[in-house]
């Protein structure tokens, strides 16, 4: 292996490796379920991109069906929530009853 292609793998390990952190710290903080969902997004992102450099590295093509998957919960996952949160905005707010408390 060359010099050259040490310092790109390198490089790209610690990229994604970094984009995985911010990702979790992003899933972990929140605030919405929005944000959440593109954090999670990220993160299958950068498991694809993962999959897909030990395929160019090790020069096999095994983890495409993994790669697959991973592109199909990623999709299935973002429609759930986006649908979620259409018919969350959809729902009547609850009020108050007439005339004030009743304690």
């Amino acid at each position: 292996m060359s010099g050259f292609h040490t310092a790109v793998v390198v490089i790209a390990i610690v990229g994604l490796t970094a984009t995985a952190l911010a990702a979790v710290v992003r899933i972990v903080r929140g605030p919405t379920i929005l944000d959440r969902m593109i954090a999670s997004d990220v993160l299958l992102t950068t498991l694809m991109l993962t999959a897909g450099i030990d395929m160019v590295l090790r020069g096999h093509t095994d983890a495409i069906p993994v790669m697959t998957a991973i592109a199909a919960t990623a999709v299935l996952a973002t429609i759930v929530v986006a649908r979620f949160v259409r018919r969350r905005a959809q729902l009547p707010e609850p009020s108050e009853p007439e005339g004030g408390s009743n304690v």
